[in-house]
């Protein structure tokens, strides 16, 4: 399960980056005024028109892909078993260390006062 896990999160990572590289090689609604300084299309690696099918297609693989991944870690993230008990209920307890100067026992608590002879702690009627 480990090693599944690790492989979807590098799947994840390097669909990410290849999506910021897919839309940074893409031109924008302002290729125009870019075209005005010496960018212009003719000198593309995909041709005058080619670049933005196929970079735009390329995005949507690669966005399919990336949300594939997200889902697959969601899933996998949530199969894992949930305690329903406390936290203390599933500690192990050690016997407590002596320290010097302290009752080994817990002490008990006081008993309640003796009443005087004659009362027996009722009210008169």
């Amino acid at each position: 399960m480990n090693t599944a896990l690790t492989i979807i999160v590098v799947i994840q990572v390097v669909t990410a980056l290849t999506i910021i590289g897919l839309v940074l090689m893409q031109h924008g609604k302002g290729a125009d005024m870019g075209a005005a300084f010496g960018s212009g299309a003719s000198g593309s690696l995909f041709g005058a028109t080619g670049s933005s099918n196929f970079l735009s297609k390329m995005t949507g693989v690669a966005a399919a892909v990336f949300f594939g991944s997200t889902l697959a870690l969601a899933y996998l993230g949530t199969g894992r078993t949930v305690s329903t008990g406390s936290v203390t209920d599933t500690m192990t307890t050690a016997p407590a260390a002596a320290i010097p100067g302290t009752p080994a026992a817990p002490v008990a608590p006081a008993p309640a006062p003796a009443t005087p002879a004659g009362q027996s702690g009722q009210i008169p009627k």
